[in-house]
């Protein structure tokens, strides 16, 4: 299995994409025991690192954890992905200090599958959230994402719920509960494709997007993935708004996903 630095790209080497446009980062001096995660880092200076941490009332923040790789460092064993932390940390940049971090527990550990799918995840907020742009309701969504993973649920259908929640909550999801063409409300039997900036409509037969059925847009909608059907033209549909929402971007996770289960 790759590395967790293989399987996110830093900033040097990742594609700008659209969505995640940084923001004008909140004006905190300092911030004392915010929940939070690690979602990738990557080395700084000899003995520091730049990490990237999805924090509950500040989003996405950048952090520069000094002395970190040091072997004698507390940060070196706390920094961990997948392990709930407290974290302070100050600065009025973009990029602030981490002051403090500390393991909270209360979460069995990501294994084999679910630990890809959980750097999955990671992999999807590092590229398609800005900075400091706060989503309460998501991280407590990627917690409990995290927990189901451990806890065994199955992966394809944990993993399209995280999918639909994270276009929903960065204002990117199409309505697939409507009809742009009729007004109305999807009809169960009729084939569809989504818009992926206006929603869904009637399929034609030029259309070279994914076409699924209105029960499999209104399953979705519901959080209802127990038909195999609705499985399968879920994955294909996912797979193709986030690729439009990421602007070309290619998700490392996801072809490792693809190529060991078929996620």
């Amino acid at each position: 299995m790759p590395s967790p630095d293989d399987l996110i790209d830093t900033p040097e080497q990742s594609v700008p994409v659209t969505a995640k446009r940084s923001r004008t980062p909140v004006r905190e001096t300092r911030v004392s025991g915010q929940p939070g995660f690690v979602l990738h880092s990557y080395p700084y200076k000899e003995t520091s690192l730049i990490v990237d941490m999805f924090t509950r009332d500040y989003g996405r923040v950048g952090v520069v954890a000094k002395g970190a790789k040091r072997p004698l460092s507390k940060l070196r064993g706390v920094l961990q992905t997948f392990q709930p932390l407290s974290l302070s940390f100050s600065g009025k940049s973009e990029l602030r200090t981490l002051i403090d971090a500390e393991w909270v527990g209360g979460m069995l550990p990501l294994e084999k599958t679910a630990l890809l799918c959980g750097f999955y995840l990671n992999e999807l907020l590092v590229k398609l959230l800005a900075r400091d742009d706060k989503h309460p309701a998501l991280f407590d969504h990627y917690v409990s994402t995290l927990n189901q993973l451990a806890h065994g649920e199955p992966a394809p259908i944990v993993l399209r719920k995280f999918e639909r929640a994270l276009l929903k909550e960065t204002g990117v999801a199409a309505d697939l509960g409507r009809s742009t063409t009729t007004r109305g409300p999807v009809e169960p039997e009729r084939d569809y494709v989504v818009d992926p900036e206006k929603g869904a409509r009637e399929a034609l037969a030029s259309d070279v997007w994914p076409v699924v059925t209105g029960k499999t847009l209104l399953d979705m909608e519901r959080e209802d993935y127990g038909d195999p059907v609705t499985q399968g033209q879920s994955k294909q549909l996912m797979r193709f708004l986030l690729a439009h929402h990421l602007g070309g971007a290619p998700l490392n996770t996801r072809q490792i996903l693809i190529d060991l289960m078929q996620l």
